[in-house]
């Protein structure tokens, strides 16, 4: 596998980020039509891929097992780095949510084209089994560390902060599209239900569309502007998660005895920015959005430069 071959699968990836950000800033498509055009794609197309690819995935494979413990490894750390820094930066509630998801999220809708334009179609259903196993986790330990430090907006009826019960964290995540896509899934997995044809079929068109639509909404939701104005923050997050977490999760499904396909996906994912799903959790949960923004900007930046070259250097090895 050359430089050339990676560029290749890394580069139009990038280039459908890029459209976004150009469609949202030329304002070709208005501000207003943005939201819609996200809840879509988070209801109903990204579901399309998600449940089907996980429904039929082989999680006893050897690449199933190695795969999940990488990423979820990597994970585990981000999480107990970001507790520790709490106390020690004297970060607000809302601010150390954004620092927190930062140090942790995956952009699945871009490591997942990359992965299966390197490693062929084999890696389609490693990594499914690694979104599997990493966005229910990811998302259940960011929507409760949300609940617990972020400033929610007030309830409609009541015009009062909601009350955080264990209810109301239970709610919040299961109403999460991704996360009840992926328990979906891992039921219909689990019970060996047998393929049916024309749901099939028709979740898998849905899912064609998921990953460019995904693509195209990531760059819309990109913004610059907050990385001027908390630079160290921004960057350090930023280098922790593109360089730090794809070699955390490498090494830990190397350890764990991946082969060479689940130790590429394991890496690749670790690669991806910062999911803007982050920027979206923040605003409506209560976190420090602009900051979020920030950090998903500069990573997804960053990534495009960073991803070829540590694909390329673990080719290599």
């Amino acid at each position: 596998m050359t430089f050339a071959t990676i560029l290749n699968g890394i580069v139009p990836v990038f280039l459908l980020i890029a459209l976004g950000y150009g469609l949202k800033k030329s304002n070709f498509l208005p501000l207003p039509v943005w939201p819609p055009i996200e809840k879509f794609a988070v209801y109903v197309l990204y579901p399309g891929w998600l449940i089907p690819a996980i429904w039929h995935a082989d999680l006893s494979g050897f690449s199933a097992g190695p795969v999940s413990f990488g990423v979820l490894g990597a994970v585990a750390i981000a999480s107990v780095l970001g507790f520790s820094l709490k106390p020690v930066l004297k970060l607000s509630g809302p601010t150390f949510t954004s620092v927190f998801q930062g140090l942790m999220r995956f952009n699945s809708f871009v490591f997942i084209p990359v992965a299966a334009a390197i490693f062929g179609e084999r890696a389609n259903t490693v990594a499914a089994v690694a979104i599997s196993a990493l966005i229910p986790a990811s998302n259940m330990i960011c929507i409760l560390v949300l609940a617990q430090w972020g400033e929610p907006p007030l309830d409609e009826k009541t015009g009062l902060p909601p009350v955080r019960t264990p209810a109301w964290m239970a709610k919040t995540l299961l109403t999460n599209p991704i996360f009840a896509s992926c328990l979906i899934g891992l039921f219909f997995n689990a019970v060996h239900l047998p393929s049916i044809p024309f749901a099939d079929k028709s979740l898998k068109m849905l899912g064609e569309a998921a990953i460019p639509t995904g693509l195209i909404l990531a760059g819309a939701g990109l913004s610059f502007g907050y990385i001027y104005r908390k630079p160290f923050l921004v960057s350090s997050v930023s280098l922790f998660k593109i360089l730090v977490m794809p070699i955390l999760a490498w090494l830990i499904c190397k350890a764990c005895g991946g082969d060479q396909l689940a130790q590429g996906v394991a890496l690749a994912c670790g690669a991806a920015p910062c999911a803007a799903a982050a920027y979206v959790q923040a605003r409506y949960m209560g976190g420090d959005a602009p900051l979020m923004a920030g950090i998903v900007a500069m990573t997804t930046s960053l990534s495009a430069v960073t991803m070829p070259l540590l694909l390329f250097i673990f080719h290599l090895a």
